[in-house]
């Protein structure tokens, strides 16, 4: 089976229903974001402090080059990963990519309180900017599903509806 590879802003549900669709499609699940920070020994919110940005997008960028090479995953992106195009083009390219979009309230809602996501420690107009700059390229993605009101089942059934139709 192609790979499915959940893009959307951090907070959308991207571990939680990549988790129950790699379940319910008896696939396997990858965590971008957790794969990384097994590698480095040391959370995300750390590589940004010791290591910077721009290197963790690095890491990034060659993390799914090498997951694009397997089949059969469920794969959930970190929020800069999937919003940039090279990578969409790359994820297009080699499986069926997943906008899971929620409103920027809902995600400010969901993180309230998360220190490890170092992108949300910074006023609201900045993550607001974010959001919108990252939206773009969100939108390149084979389908869009909006999940501010729905639960990780129901978004889970509708990306394998998407999938299996698709296919």
């Amino acid at each position: 089976m192609k790979n499915i590879y959940l893009v959307g802003f951090m907070g959308s549900g991207k571990s939680t229903v990549g988790r129950i669709l790699a379940e319910k499609l008896n696939m396997n699940f990858v965590d971008v974001d957790q794969l990384i920070e097994e590698e480095e020994k040391m959370k995300i919110s750390d590589i940004f402090k010791k290591k910077g940005e721009k290197y963790f997008r690095e890491l990034e960028r060659r993390k799914i080059k090498d997951l694009t090479k397997g089949e059969n995953l469920v794969i959930s992106t970190g929020g800069g990963l999937g919003a940039d195009r090279e990578n969409m083009d790359l994820m297009k390219k080699t499986g069926f990519v997943v906008w899971l979009d929620v409103s920027l309230d809902e995600i400010l809602k969901r993180c309230e309180g998360d220190k490890n996501r170092p992108l949300l420690n910074q006023p609201y107009e900045n993550i607001k900017k974010l959001y919108e700059k990252r939206k773009p390229v969100y939108k390149m993605a084979n389908i869009h599903i909006k999940t501010d009101s729905k639960n990780p089942e129901k978004i889970a059934e509708e990306v394998i509806d998407a999938y299996i139709h698709r296919h």
